[in-house]
């Protein structure tokens, strides 16, 4: 993975039209974002579908991308993950969700070559981890379910036998937390 700083110098250049940095941005986060495609999507398909909109959202509104709000890879991210939820529900009537067995094991495959890159990536999910271990029950399923695999609110009340309006401060109280603790 391509350190913070780098991505964004590559963003910029990006939102200035300089097609090697996009290829060297693309190169560098696209088999994360893949993975994380596949993880909502479950279909390599649509999961390559996905991806390839994503870097086209990202050609197209890198200049919209503000370092001071946060992290070049969460943007990236955040971008990747609604593509995903946005061709889950347009080609919902086509979802089959496999059986617990169904589905082949998936693996994300980490090409960073760097090691502090790796080191980095590695404390940010032990801290993520120890901000998730925070918060309650029912938020961190909440939060799980819809950043991880999609679920829409709706789809999140059925599966937690619990009122609409409910899961969403779930939801919403559970991202808030997560931001301060990450803050800090």
């Amino acid at each position: 993975m391509i350190p913070a700083e780098q991505l964004t110098t590559l963003l910029a250049a990006t939102a200035a039209g300089d097609q090697r940095a996009f290829a060297q941005l693309y190169r560098g986060c696209s088999s994360h974002l893949f993975g994380l495609l596949l993880r909502i999507l479950k279909r390599r398909d649509w999961a390559e579908e996905a991806l390839q909109d994503c870097f086209l959202r990202v050609w197209q509104k890198s200049d919209t991308y503000e370092p001071a709000k946060g992290a070049p890879l969460t943007w990236l991210s955040t971008i990747a993950r609604y593509r995903a939820l946005d061709l889950l529900r347009m080609k919902r009537p086509e979802v089959e969700m496999p059986e617990e067995g169904d589905a082949p094991p998936m693996t994300m495959v980490d090409v960073a070559e760097d090691p502090s890159a790796r080191a980095d990536e590695r404390q940010g999910v032990e801290r993520l981890e120890g901000c998730m271990s925070t918060l309650q029950d029912e938020q961190r399923q909440s939060v799980l379910l819809a950043y991880y695999e999609g679920y829409t609110h709706q789809e999140l009340a059925k599966v937690l036998k619990a009122p609409l309006g409910t899961v969403k401060s779930w939801v919403r109280r559970g991202l808030t937390r997560l931001r301060e603790c990450l803050d800090q």
